[in-house]
Formats: C-alpha cells, sequence, structure tokens
C-alpha cells in the first residue's frame, strides 16, 4: 500500500528561529492565533542584514511583537533595551515565557496597543522601532499610517523603523510623516522598508 503524499501546508508555521546572535537557532513557538503572521526568515535575515548584525547598546520597540521574532533577533544581537509590546494576552504570557527561558534581562514584555505604546515614548530618542501591524486584508490604512507617526516621534534623530505591509509605501506618502526609505524590499505578498527621519528644513 502507497503511503500517502505529504503536501505542503499553507498554513503559518508553528515555530520561527531567531536567525543570529547569542539565540541562534532558538525556536519560538508560533500560536495559531488571527492576524499572526510571523516575519519570513529570509525578511528577518535582509534586515539585520540592514541594520548591522552587532546592536550592542540599541534601544528597540517591537510595538505589534506577536511572536517576537523581530525584538529577540535585536536582543540577541545585543540591544541594550528591547520593548516587546502587543494586546493579545494569550501572546503576550507566550512572550514572558520566552524572555524567561531565555533569562533575557534586556527585555521588557507589555501588554496593550502598539500606537499608545509609542506616543508614551514621545521624544525618547529610540534608536530602532519595529512596526509589522496586522495586513488585515489592506483595511487598516490608518492604523499603519497611525504606528508611522506615533514611531517618528518616537525616534531619534539617528534612528530607524522598520515598516512590514501588504504593499510598498511611496515616498511621498512617507515624507508627509517626515519619513524617507533607507531600503526597501519585497518578498510574496510581503513588502518591508528600512526608514529613517528626513533631515529638518
Amino acid at each position: 500500500m502507497k503511503k500517502p503524499v505529504s503536501r505542503p501546508t499553507v498554513n503559518a508555521p508553528h515555530e520561527v528561529r531567531i536567525i543570529g546572535g547569542l539565540w541562534k537557532r532558538t525556536r519560538l513557538p508560533v500560536a495559531d492565533r488571527p492576524g499572526l503572521r510571523p516575519t519570513p526568515a529570509r525578511v528577518r535575515e535582509t534586515l539585520f542584514n540592514w541594520l548591522g548584525q552587532d546592536l550592542t547598546g540599541l534601544r528597540c520597540l517591537d510595538a505589534f511583537a506577536g511572536t517576537g521574532a523581530l525584538g529577540l533577533e535585536a536582543a540577541s544581537r545585543g540591544a541594550a533595551e528591547v520593548v516587546l509590546v502587543d494586546s493579545d494576552t494569550h501572546l503576550v504570557k507566550a512572550l514572558e515565557g520566552i524572555k524567561t527561558r531565555l533569562k533575557a534581562d534586556a527585555v521588557r514584555v507589555e501588554r496593550g496597543d502598539g500606537v499608545a505604546a509609542l506616543l508614551q515614548r514621545r521624544g525618547q530618542a529610540l534608536d530602532v522601532v519595529f512596526l509589522d501591524p496586522p495586513f488585515a486584508d489592506g483595511a487598516n490604512e490608518a492604523l499603519f499610517s497611525a504606528a508611522l507617526q506615533a514611531a517618528r516621534q518616537a525616534l531619534g534623530d539617528d534612528g530607524l523603523i522598520y515598516l512590514e505591509a501588504p504593499r510598498i509605501w511611496s515616498a511621498d506618502e512617507l515624507a508627509q510623516l517626515g519619513l524617507q526609505v533607507h531600503r526597501q524590499g519585497k518578498a510574496g505578498v510581503v513588502a518591508f522598508h528600512l526608514l529613517r527621519p528626513l533631515p529638518p528644513q
């Protein structure tokens, strides 16, 4: 009797792995939660090639943390402070468990709204802000705009914002928010951008 042919799944993976730094190859569980879509490994690899492999001393905030893959990747590479924010109680509990397991003293987990967390840090000159809001089939443009605006206010003059979105954001749209593209790319349905503040006029 023939064995059934295994077919590739189209669902989200059950785990992702940290790809660099102190916790390289550490597995992070991916819960089956609405809208949870971990940043693909090849996109994270590209992002941290852009940011640099050594993030020693940097202050980061992951505003829609989900699995925590982006923020924990930064902490693994030496970031001095990483705040992981998510509104889902289940995911926050999972992130707390990962923080404890890794003895990640530089990581702080907060339950709450990502935009509100950024607005609370207005003027704090963060070095890197990670924005990966739920795509919601492209129906939440207002959330992306609000998150970018809040991130810009929390960012230092030399800081960077990582934005993951279902489309490429234009230079004109970003300029209205005081931002410009440093690097950008696309992988499947994911458009990813590394943004920096526009210089003062």
